[in-house]
């Protein structure tokens, strides 16, 4: 089992996502003779898990039954264990389309956190690329890179613990994008920079409050940096639903020929369509952040 690639079989030591509903998940590390607890039950590892095909269905000890998913960066987003505020998938996928990565990037990263975006630039960025990921909290940084290794992607990362708006990235002039989650981004911009490849890149800064995002755009652009934009994902899911509306009657065709005693019999049924269609929430997720990019020119 691993992050980056795809396995049938469930086998001891993977880390399994235990799918008990819509939005219900838990990660479960795999290990011979253990046992994880569930609201429908006990999961044995040995006889309920190891061996079975991902995807599989479950029974557990009190006849309830969940499913047994292969982890992906999606999943993992929706049951990671909460050490700081993460990034959901809505924001990942427009920062990952918008610093271009693809496999064999070169990815600098600050703050690491819970480990919700690493994850989905390791998948992305694989089999040849590598993330140097810099955490400021130890505690924070030694978890993460206990799950990197659990997950088996520790070979594509590198974790830090150091502060990057002073000590950078450790490294300078290899990488093709950063993305920035700091408290105050714009000290760091200089050591994105220098980070970044000579040929150029795109940088990402993730802030919840405007003012953060103008000091960080002003550094951006004392820097030399182009194409600086700001924007923000709002997520808009709307309701598919069946629905049966009524056709109007126009009553009889006056053209058509009247037939004897028509007027006797019983007005018909009243004709319907039904059909498919969606209605948009009343509500929608409130603000969570604004993006910043930029593209760093080639020097």
């Amino acid at each position: 089992m691993s992050f980056v690639e795809y396995s049938d079989c469930i086998q001891d030591g993977d880390v399994a996502i235990i799918y008990l509903g819509h939005d219900s998940l838990m990660p479960v590390k795999v290990q011979q003779g253990a046992q994880t607890q569930t609201r429908y039950g006990v999961i044995r590892h040995s006889s309920d898990l190891i061996g079975q095909r991902y995807g599989s269905k479950v029974t557990c000890s009190k006849g309830g039954w969940v499913h047994v998913l292969h982890p992906t960066p999606e999943l993992w987003t929706v049951s990671l264990p909460h050490r700081t505020q993460i990034l959901y998938t809505t924001d990942i996928a427009t920062i990952t389309m918008m610093l271009e990565l693809k496999p064999g990037s070169i990815v600098c990263e600050s703050g690491t956190g819970s480990g919700s975006l690493s994850h989905a630039i390791l998948r992305t960025i694989a089999p040849t690329g590598h993330l140097h990921t810099v955490e400021f909290h130890q505690q924070r940084a030694e978890k993460v890179a206990e799950e990197f290794k659990e997950h088996r992607v520790d070979h594509l990362v590198t974790v830090r613990n150091q502060d990057v708006c002073k000590d950078g990235f450790g490294v300078t002039g290899v990488a093709d994008a950063v993305f920035l989650d700091i408290p105050s981004p714009w000290e760091a911009v200089r050591h994105a920079k220098a980070a970044m490849k000579r040929h150029g890149g795109r940088v990402c800064s993730f802030s919840p409050c405007i003012e953060q995002v103008q000091r960080t755009c002003e550094a951006l652009a004392d820097q030399g940096f182009e194409e600086i934009s700001t924007l923000e994902v709002l997520l808009r899911v709307h309701d598919v639903r069946t629905v049966s509306l009524p056709l109007p009657d126009f009553g009889p065709d006056p053209s058509a020929p009247a037939e004897p005693d028509s007027s006797e019999k019983p007005a018909p049924n009243q004709a319907a369509f039904t059909l498919k269609t969606t209605t948009p929430p009343r509500e929608i997720p409130g603000h969570t952040g604004y993006l910043t990019f930029a593209t760093k020119p080639r020097t």
